[in-house]
């Protein structure tokens, strides 16, 4: 229960993350004001070349850890579901908390985002070069945005907003949370955000609400070759749960990244003529199941398999299909490792001085896959070894469970990851 002196954050992740904590900081620059806000101008100026050589390792394999760590935990909360999650905006979201909370509170997430090893301001330098990076293509549409809508009159600290303003880039804006009105302007950010794909996170606000803090990640590419419409066919699909049922399965023959072992099928379909972007589709073989595949997959194994795909000549059949996927990760979280955080216990001393802790961190995404390409909500450089040896062709049918993950191949950053049980 709370202290009826206990204020209330939100944290909100859409593939699209959102998250709610709230301050405003007068004294930062290029404020400006509106009807009902003050915000923190963003900044749009360019990175440096010398800045995009500093994406550090470390950061990269937390990252890819955390991925699939998180994504473990949600298929145990949601098992029969098809889940569709953005790791790195949930990441996002934590770090933006992160720069206002102390003593265990700070490492406990640190150690979620397996970040221990890693200073705060170095984590805070290394997101923004990765989000820079992230956002530099030419070919897809891939935005991040950041947002802090804090009650106005509640004390922040300048220190926390100047942090996420200048390393995440984040809107500041104070509101009215008592105003009928308050509730649209969040959404309308929101829908704006993701190009009306996600149209609402908040649904009301309570007066112990202080902060809203929102991550949302936009991604529209299309494929480097797509796929012919006229080949699309209603083929049989088997459910987890056994059921057949006939659905629209695209069709595409051509030379791609391909493997097969004893568990799994695993083809690379990239996004535009530069490929900085990809969608792995992982097909467990017949005589196993998603389940099995997914219970030991891990960041050493995806990297494992990655590394061995192989030039291959072959058919690729996938389904078309569009997901829209939320879960609030409260229980999740904590079973990871951050407790103090939902509790009184928590201690946010570098946001505020008020007593502060998270009342729910609600995760939102949306995905539509189709001949044209990859359309996605929710806010690698792996090589592709090509092999001189002469190999059948293969046809990989995706006709049964399975999962997929959409891969910044420039930074190693898994994007998005999901799976679909049943269509």
């Amino acid at each position: 229960m709370l202290n009826n002196n206990q204020s209330k954050i939100f944290l909100a992740t859409l593939l699209l993350l959102t998250a709610s904590f709230v301050a405003i900081n007068p004294s930062l620059d290029k404020i400006f004001t509106t009807n009902n806000a003050v915000y923190a101008e963003k900044d749009n100026s360019e990175m440096s070349n010398s800045e995009t050589n500093l994406l550090d390792e470390r950061i990269v394999n937390a990252n890819r850890d955390f991925a699939f760590k998180l994504f473990s935990a949600v298929r145990m909360e949601d098992e029969d579901e098809n889940i569709f999650i953005s790791a790195p905006s949930v990441s996002i979201a934590l770090n933006l908390l992160n720069n206002g909370a102390n003593a265990e509170t700070r490492e406990e997430i640190r150690r979620v985002l397996e970040l221990e090893n890693i200073i705060l301001p170095e984590i805070n330098r290394q997101y923004k070069t990765l989000q820079d990076l992230l956002q530099n293509n030419q070919e897809s549409t891939l935005s991040i945005n950041n947002s802090l809508w804090i009650r106005e009159g509640f004390p922040i600290k300048p220190n926390f907003l100047s942090q996420n303003r200048e390393y995440y880039q984040s809107e500041v804006s104070a509101l009215d949370f008592d105003s009928p009105d308050a509730v649209d302007i969040i959404n309308k950010w929101v829908s704006d955000a993701t190009e009306e794909k996600i149209t609402t996170i908040v649904d009301s606000i309570s007066p112990e609400d202080v902060l809203f803090l929102i991550n949302a990640i936009y991604f529209k590419g299309e494929w480097q070759q797509a796929f012919n419409p006229e080949l699309t066919q209603e083929m049989n699909f088997t459910q987890s749960n056994g059921e057949v049922i006939q659905h629209p399965l695209m069709s595409r023959e051509g030379s791609f990244a391909y493997l097969e072992n004893d568990d799994v099928e695993m083809i690379r379909l990239p996004y535009g003529e530069s490929e900085k972007l990809a969608m792995y589709v992982v097909l467990p073989q017949e005589d196993s199941s998603l389940d099995g595949v997914m219970e030991n997959l891990n960041g050493e194994i995806w990297q494992e398999w990655t590394a061995n795909l192989r030039r291959q000549d072959g058919t690729i059949r996938l389904p078309r299909f569009s997901i829209e996927y939320d879960i609030s990760l409260n229980n999740v979280l904590q079973k990871l490792g951050i407790n103090k955080a939902f509790t009184n216990q928590a201690d946010f001393s570098n946001l505020t001085d008020e007593p502060i802790l998270i009342d729910q961190v609600k995760h939102k995404t949306f995905i539509d896959v189709n001949e044209e390409g990859t359309e996605a909500a929710a806010v690698t450089s792996i090589g592709i070894r090509v092999t001189s040896l002469p190999l059948d062709n293969f046809e990989m049918v995706v006709n049964r469970p399975f999962f997929y993950a959409i891969q910044d191949e420039e930074t190693g950053t898994i994007l998005f990851m999901g799976n679909v049980n049943s269509l």
